[in-house]
């Protein structure tokens, strides 16, 4: 599977609405075909930041990066935020989140 992690540095003034200027980009990318998680966190040390996680069977990141959704997302985005954004991009072995063995939950 293809497994992404990208941290949005957003502009104050946007921070506290991140996540309904980017809900419509969301729906549309967890309902594509191939999509396994699409998450958004904001993190605890920094409230400008948003980090996304998300990941597709490995057929399916490009058909995401030339959607339609995709291409609005790279005209729209960049006016709410400071920064590009920096990512992590790997193909990795596996179908999904595994149980971390250290730690167990009884």
């Amino acid at each position: 599977m293809i497994f992404i992690v990208v941290k949005f540095d957003v502009k104050p003034e946007h921070a506290d609405n991140w996540p309904q200027l980017v809900d419509e980009f969301t729906q549309a990318t967890r309902a594509e075909a191939g999509n396994k998680w699409f998450d958004w966190s904001r993190s605890v040390d920094n409230p400008n930041e948003y980090v996304l996680v998300e990941a597709f069977n490995d057929d399916a990141a490009e058909a995401h990066v030339k959607s339609d959704h995709f291409t609005k997302m790279t005209e729209e985005f960049p006016q709410y935020l400071s920064s590009t954004p920096r990512i992590i991009s790997r193909q990795i072995d596996g179908e999904g989140w595994d149980e971390m063995g250290e730690l167990k939950v009884q």
